[in-house]
C-alpha cells in the first residue's frame, strides 16, 4: 500500500539530483499536482483552512527535498546513528511520537540526496575501525509507504549488504514488502514491524494496515532470512491491558511459531506524551481518549531536552516482568532488546 498524495511539491535544489527529478516525473505522469518551490518558497497554505483541515492537507503531501547529511544524530536505545531517508508519515496514529517534532504541519518529506547520505554513513563506517555500528531509518517516518517511487531502502540494503560492519535498521506498519524480499541483504538488515492490540490498532491508528496483515507480511520477511522484530508500542497500561497484549502475544505464537532459528528481537516502547504533543493531539482529535492526564503520570526530561510523561515506576516495572515472561515462555527464539 503505496502513499498517493494529493499534492507534491519538489525543491529545486531536489532537481539536482537523478532520484528528485523521477519522482517528480512519476507524479506528473499519473495527473498528480507537481510544484517546484524556490529556494526560500513555504509550502503554500490554503486561505482560511483551519488546523485540523490543514493537519489532514499535509497528511496527504508529498514535499521532494534533501536533507544535510554532514552529521548524523544518535538513536538511542534502537542504534548508533539516525539514517535520514525520509519525515513524516501517511498515517493518522493519535498517539505519534511526531506530534511533538512535526506539529499540525506533518508533510511527507522525502530525502533525495541518497548518495551524500550513504557517503556519510560511509565516513562513520571508516572510522568505526571495524566495530559494528548501527543506523536507524525509521526515526522521524514510516519508509515504506513511500518506497514504490523513492526506491531508498532498496538501495540502503543494498549499501549495507556489502559493508562488514555496517548495520541497517527501520520499523514500518505497512505491509507492501514483495521488492525487499528479494533483494540481497547479507543479514545487516533488520526488518521490523510495528504492532500493537486489536484494540489499539482500531482505536488510535487510522490507515494502517490490520495486525493479521502485518504478521503476513512478517512471515515474508523471516522467509526471506532477514533478521527481524517487532516494535511493540505504544505500550497503553491501562484497563484490562495484561489480558489484550497476551492475547496479542498468543496470537503472533499462533501465526509466527516460537521463533526459533531466527535472528529475531522484541523492542516495547510505553506510552508517553510531551506536553506539545497533548496539545497537538487534542487539537486534531478532540475526541480522542488517549489517556493524556499528566496526575497519573511521572515527568522525565528527555535525551533532546524536552519533558515527557511516564507511567509511574510500578507500573513500568510490572508490565515489565509481565512481557519478559511473555516473550522468554512463547518466543525462546527471540530476545528483548529493550523496554522503556
Amino acid at each position: 500500500m503505496a502513499f498517493e498524495p494529493e499534492a507534491v511539491f519538489v525543491r529545486e535544489r531536489a532537481l539536482d539530483w537523478p532520484r528528485g527529478r523521477e519522482i517528480a516525473a512519476y507524479f506528473r505522469d499519473r495527473g498528480v499536482p507537481v510544484t517546484v518551490l524556490g529556494p526560500r518558497q513555504r509550502v503554500p497554505v490554503p486561505p482560511l483552512e483551519g488546523p485540523r483541515r490543514g493537519y489532514i492537507r499535509a497528511k496527504r503531501t508529498l514535499v521532494v527535498t534533501t536533507v544535510n547529511a554532514a552529521r548524523f544524530l544518535p538513536s538511542k536505545p534502537s542504534a548508533d546513528y539516525q539514517l535520514p531517508l525520509s519525515s513524516g508519515c501517511p498515517s493518522f496514529c493519535e498517539y505519534c511520537y511526531l506530534q511533538t517534532t512535526l506539529g499540525k504541519r506533518p508533510y511527507v518529506q522525502v530525502y533525495v540526496n541518497l548518495e551524500e547520505i550513504l557517503s556519510r554513513a560511509r565516513a562513520y563506517l571508516d572510522e568505526a575501525g571495524g566495530r559494528i555500528r548501527t543506523f536507524e531509518g525509521s526515526c522521524t517516518s514510516d519508509p515504506l509507504p513511500v518506497e514504490t517511487y523513492t526506491r531508498a531502502l532498496r538501495d540502503v540494503i543494498t549499501f549495507f549488504a556489502s559493508r562488514p560492519n555496517g548495520r541497517f535498521r527501520f520499523v514500518t506498519k505497512y505491509t507492501d514488502v514483495g521488492p525487499l524480499t528479494r533483494l540481497a541483504h547479507n543479514g545487516h538488515t533488520r526488518f521490523r514491524f510495528s504492532i500493537n492490540t486489536d484494540r489499539v490498532v482500531r482505536a488510535y491508528e487510522h490507515g494502517t494496515p490490520p495486525v493479521p496483515q502485518r504478521l503476513a507480511a512478517l512471515r515474508l520477511i523471516l522467509e526471506a532470512g532477514y533478521p527481524s522484530g517487532f516494535i511493540v508500542a505504544p505500550l497503553f497500561l491501562e484497563g484490562d491491558w495484561k489480558s489484550d497484549y497476551e492475547a496479542l502475544f498468543h496470537l503472533i505464537r499462533q501465526t509466527c511459531g516460537d521463533l526459533r532459528g531466527a535472528d529475531f528481537t522484541f523492542e516495547l516502547i510505553t506510552h508517553r506524551f510531551t506536553d506539545r504533543a497533548k496539545a497537538t493531539i487534542l487539537e486534531m482529535f478532540p475526541h480522542t481518549s488517549l489517556p493524556l492526564d499528566p496526575g497519573r503520570r511521572q515527568y522525565r526530561r528527555g535525551q533532546f531536552g524536552y519533558g515527557k510523561y511516564l507511567y509511574p515506576r510500578d507500573v513500568l516495572k510490572e508490565a515489565e516482568v509481565l512481557f519478559e515472561d511473555l516473550i522468554g515462555r512463547l518466543f525462546p527464539g527471540a530476545r528483548l532488546d529493550y523496554f522503556v
